[in-house]
């Protein structure tokens, strides 16, 4: 069942995703050669509880950290470590939040230092893919109309998309209907209707969409160990148009 949203619970919402915004733009200014992703979940812990908010994923199905860390062919779901990143790495950094009863949910990939054209690209493309996809998100429209804006973006720049995840509802749980796959045909699925909220993660590959998961039973990787990005924003739809909840 899709849950429909209230303006007052939407605006609890933007609050909690506010703060996942906060804790992301700060990851941002320190990611650089030398600095670790277990650093980088510890500040992000730190600081959510010094806004008077709790991890949403610690715990979360067994999860260990609050953040996940995902570096080059990690998909999704990578565990923080004790590893320094390096020069030429790209860091996908996934965060959640719960506040007053609500979820937020926000992902961004990261450039370490300098890294290679290729890897700009791919960064390029998956941001530009979740853009299309949320000019989709609209009263009227249809989840494939989403999916299929995401998807035209990625294939036409030489890259694919991770079809093992999908965006997802989201409000009092972190994971609610619907589910929103990052391909599809347009005109298909669920209508989209003001008061839905969804988190819309692109997902994409610079080589084959397939991935597997490690050992760990979390961490997803490319299988073919080509390079990989994960942008997200959980967007509220209104009868104005789409509201991006996860900004800053």
């Amino acid at each position: 069942m899709i849950k429909i949203k209230t303006p007052a619970e939407i605006d609890i919402m933007r609050e909690a995703n506010r703060l996942v915004a906060q804790v992301l733009q700060s990851i941002a200014g320190v990611v650089a050669p030398g600095i670790t992703t277990a650093e980088l979940d510890n500040m992000a812990e730190s600081m959510c509880l010094k806004m008077g908010a709790k991890p949403a994923f610690k715990g979360y199905g067994g999860f260990p950290f609050a953040l996940c860390c995902s570096v080059n062919e990690q998909v999704v779901h990578g565990f923080p470590n004790g590893a320094a990143l390096k020069e030429g790495d790209i860091l996908s950094v996934d965060f959640g939040v719960i506040l007053d009863g609500f979820y937020g949910d926000s992902a961004v990939t990261l450039p370490v230092g300098r890294v290679s054209d290729d890897a700009v690209r791919l960064m390029e493309a998956t941001k530009a893919s979740l853009e299309a996809g949320i000019a989709m998100m609209r009263p009227g429209n249809r989840l494939g109309d989403v999916s299929h804006a995401v998807q035209k973006v990625v294939e036409a720049a030489g890259f694919s998309v991770v079809r093992q995840f999908v965006g997802h509802g989201i409000g009092r749980a972190l994971h609610e209907e619907p589910q929103l796959p990052n391909y599809g045909n347009p005109g298909r699925g669920v209508q989209l209707k003001a008061g839905m909220v969804i988190a819309i993660e692109p997902m994409v590959n610079s080589g084959g969409h397939e991935v597997r998961i490690l050992d760990d039973g979390w961490t997803a990787v490319t299988v073919d160990g080509k390079l990989s990005a994960h942008f997200e924003h959980t967007v509220a739809i209104t009868n104005d148009g789409p509201r991006v909840l996860s900004l800053p």
